[in-house]
C-alpha cells in the first residue's frame, strides 16, 4: 500500500447530512488515481496534453463511517490485479484514528487521452503495475453489491429499457464547462454528484413520512454502498436525464438503480446501483421503514432497472 492522499473535508464539501458529500469521495478518489498514476510512470496523465490518461470504467465505494468537516483522512492503494489495458485500483480512505471511512475499487483503462481508446500499458507502467499488486484489508470488503457481478451490456443501457420499467424521472440538466476535466470530458465525480442531488426530488417527502413514523426524528439518509458503470462521456453542453427505480429492499436497507441518459440519443451515460438507509440525523441511527412505506416506495420508483 502507497500513499495516494492526505487532508481534511472542508465544511462546503459536506451536505445537508452533515457528512462529507458523496460527490466529495470521488474526488478525492481522482486525487489518489493522479499519485498512483505518478507511482506507475505516468506522472503525465492527468494533464493538459498528456498522450495517455486513466479512464474509470466502474467504481465501488463502500462508506464505513462518516467523514466530518475538519477531521483528518489519509488515503492509501493498491492494484488488485491487471491485464494488458486496464487495472483493478483499490484506494483505503481512513480517519486520523485508523479506522475505516471508505473504500474504493476502480477498474481504470490506460486510454489515449484525446480519443478514449484503449492501449497496451508501457513496459515501465506494466513492472511498476506488477510491484504494487497487493491484497485488500478484511474490514473493508464490500457488502451489499458483488462488484464481479457482470453489469448489463451497453446494448441494453437505453431508454427503451426506461420505458419498459416505468422509472420515473428524477433529474434533468446540462453538463457545464467547469464540470469537465483537462480533456473536455464531464469528471467522474459529476456524474455521482448529479445523482445524488437528484434523489431528493423523488425521496424527500417519502423519507418524512418514514420519520414521521418516528416521533420527533429529524430525518437524513446516507448511502452505505455505491457501484457505478460508466458507458460513455459526456462533454459541456451536453444534455441528460436520470431515472430511478427501486433494486432492492433488505432489512433496514433499500437499493435503487439509477440510470444518467442522453435524451437525444437514448443512451446511458452511467448505470448506476445504490444501497441507502434513512436515518436520525440527531442520533446518527438508521429508522427502519415501516412495511407500508416500502409499499410506498415501490409505488414511486417500480422495479425494472438494474446495473
Amino acid at each position: 500500500m502507497i500513499p495516494l492522499w492526505k487532508g481534511i473535508p472542508n465544511t462546503w464539501d459536506c451536505d445537508e447530512m452533515g457528512h462529507m458529500n458523496v460527490r466529495v469521495y470521488v474526488e478525492k478518489a481522482m486525487e489518489g488515481l493522479g499519485n498512483l498514476a505518478g507511482a506507475i510512470g505516468m506522472p503525465h496523465a492527468f494533464q493538459p496534453g498528456a498522450p495517455s490518461t486513466l479512464l474509470p470504467a466502474e467504481h465501488h465505494i463502500r462508506y464505513i463511517r462518516e467523514a466530518h468537516a475538519g477531521a483528518p483522512l489519509i488515503m492509501t492503494g493498491c492494484v488488485l490485479e491487471w491485464d494488458e489495458t486496464s487495472a483493478l485500483i483499490y484506494q483505503d480512505m481512513r480517519h486520523g484514528d485508523g479506522r475505516p471511512a471508505a473504500a474504493f475499487r476502480t477498474r481504470v483503462n490506460h486510454v489515449d487521452a484525446r480519443s478514449g481508446k484503449p492501449f497496451p500499458w508501457s513496459t515501465r507502467s506494466r513492472a511498476q503495475l506488477e510491484a504494487l499488486t497487493d491484497t485488500p484489508p478484511e474490514d473493508t470488503q464490500p457488502r451489499g453489491l458483488d462488484p464481479n457481478q457482470a453489469p448489463i451490456p451497453s446494448s441494453m443501457a437505453n431508454i427503451e429499457q426506461v420505458k419498459k420499467s416505468g422509472a420515473p424521472e428524477i433529474g434533468r440538466g446540462m453538463i457545464l464547462p467547469r464540470e469537465c476535466d483537462v480533456f473536455g470530458r464531464f469528471w467522474a465525480p459529476g456524474f455521482i454528484g448529479r445523482i445524488s442531488d437528484s434523489v431528493p426530488t423523488l425521496l424527500h417527502e417519502w423519507r418524512t413520512r418514514v420519520a414521521a413514523s418516528k416521533a420527533g426524528a429529524r430525518v437524513g439518509s446516507a448511502v452505505l454502498e455505491y457501484r457505478l458503470i460508466y458507458r460513455k462521456w459526456p462533454r459541456a453542453g451536453d444534455r441528460f436525464v436520470i431515472h430511478t427505480s427501486l433494486a432492492e429492499v433488505a432489512g433496514k436497507t433499500h437499493s435503487l438503480a439509477h440510470w444518467m441518459l442522453n435524451p437525444d440519443t437514448g443512451d446511458a451515460y452511467i448505470t448506476t446501483q445504490a444501497v441507502a438507509v434513512t436515518f436520525d440525523l440527531e442520533t446518527r441511527k438508521v429508522i427502519p421503514a415501516p412495511p407500508e412505506q416500502i409499499a410506498e416506495l415501490e409505488r414511486l420508483a417500480p422495479r425494472g432497472l438494474i446495473l
